[in-house]
């Protein structure tokens, strides 16, 4: 029997209320749940305020609302706030267009181990599925069957899960959509990179200074599955600086960052 692990559930958001009330609604359906969640709000409207007040109203447990004003796309900033503002001692982090799955939270913790971090499964909902779910504000039972880009990661296996998802040291394919680590491990490398503009990269660096660190990954198949809503291609116009920052992180087998979570605790 592993021991209890207080899980913190951190969701990033800006300005998409009607996914973000689904992401949240599917916290609160948790079989084991967390022990608070903190939305990570990167200077969205007053709406998504009331949003995240009404489903607090009937939360089991603590939902934060962690808000900074909108100058730009500051997702590193954003997740610093909210990982300084965490109770628990292991962090699940991911993405307000995320509905998960309702064994999330207790796959995360049955993957967690000491000096380790996790990247779990992802289900990639195509335009109309997603449209669907917006809408009926629930997801379909036959998901698994259509409608969906990549359907074996609709299957949840105990069984397939522990022989397929092995231990690397490898960055590519990293997404903090759907990812776990313990606070402490993301307090020693000073958390998210603030150098970073606008979208990319700030997740692969993140993980570049945690096996740097000395971690190494697991990537979980068949387990902590994660319902990704369809949405268009963010703005990669910042790709070219972002790339450089990853690259010096890797060349120089950097652990700290200098702008980091450090600057809110």
């Amino acid at each position: 029997m592993k021991p209890f692990i207080k899980v913190s559930l951190i969701i990033t958001t800006y300005n998409w209320k009607e996914a973000l009330e689904l992401s949240l609604l599917s916290g609160l359906q948790q079989k084991v749940q967390p022990i608070e969640i903190v939305v990570a709000d990167d200077g969205s409207r007053p709406d998504t305020g009331k949003i995240i007040a009404k489903i607090a109203a009937q939360a089991p447990f603590p939902i934060i609302h962690s808000w900074q004003e909108d100058q730009g796309f500051r997702l590193s900033a954003s997740r610093n706030k909210a990982i300084a503002k965490t109770t628990g001692e292991y962090i699940v982090l991911i993405d307000g267009d995320i509905i998960m799955e309702e064994h999330f939270i207790a796959d995360h913790i049955h993957f967690a181990q000491p000096n380790c971090f996790v990247q779990g499964t992802r289900v990639l909902l195509k335009k109309k599925l997603s449209e669907d779910v917006l809408a009926q504000k629930k997801m379909p039972a036959t998901i698994c069957k259509q409608r969906v880009e990549n359907r074996k990661n609709c299957l949840r296996s105990p069984l397939l899960s522990r022989l397929a998802s092995l231990k690397n040291r490898r960055m590519n394919g990293v997404r903090t959509c759907n990812f776990a680590f313990w606070r402490k491990d993301a307090l020693a490398v000073n958390g998210f990179n603030e150098d970073f503009i606008g979208w990319g990269r700030e997740d692969s660096e993140f993980t570049a200074r945690l096996l740097n660190y000395g971690l190494v990954r697991r990537s979980v198949k068949f387990n902590a599955i994660a319902y990704h809503l369809y949405h268009a291609r963010n703005d990669r116009s910042h790709l070219p600086e972002n790339d450089s920052l990853l690259k010096e992180t890797v060349d120089n087998k950097k652990i700290w960052c200098e702008r980091g979570v450090a600057a809110y605790l």
